[in-house]
């Protein structure tokens, strides 16, 4: 929480900066924008990433107010992840980077193409 409060008053970039600056974040915020996992199904869903670090990657992002965390009262327990208000108008954000990231594999493409041409 103390990391949260030294956020306010910064400049905006910084502030967006410091939140998705993890590894998985923009991935983790991508998938829970389109619908509410469980911590196994999110581990299925990118399997490159550790548990250990999925689990702090969501600490972080639900300390920042932008992953909720929903334990059911339940045994064994069942625990799932979405997205606050507040991260669900990230959406918006999320669906920008993706368009730019298709425009830059077709640039990178093209370009490959033109390199593969000229020689």
């Amino acid at each position: 929480m103390e990391e949260r409060r030294e956020l306010f008053g910064r400049c905006p970039f910084v502030t967006a900066q410091k939140i998705i600056a993890g590894k998985w974040a923009i991935i983790i915020l991508h998938i829970l924008s389109l619908e509410t996992h469980k911590f196994g199904e999110l581990q299925k869903l990118i399997p490159e990433i550790k548990q250990a670090t999925l689990t702090k990657q969501l600490r972080n992002l639900e300390e920042y107010g932008l992953v909720k965390r929903y334990v059911f009262p339940q045994v064994p327990p069942k625990v799932e992840y979405s997205l606050t208000d507040i991260g669900k108008e990230f959406k918006i954000v999320l669906d920008s980077i993706s368009v730019w990231g298709e425009k830059y594999i077709e640039h990178i493409k093209l370009s490959e193409d033109v390199q593969h041409d000229a020689e």
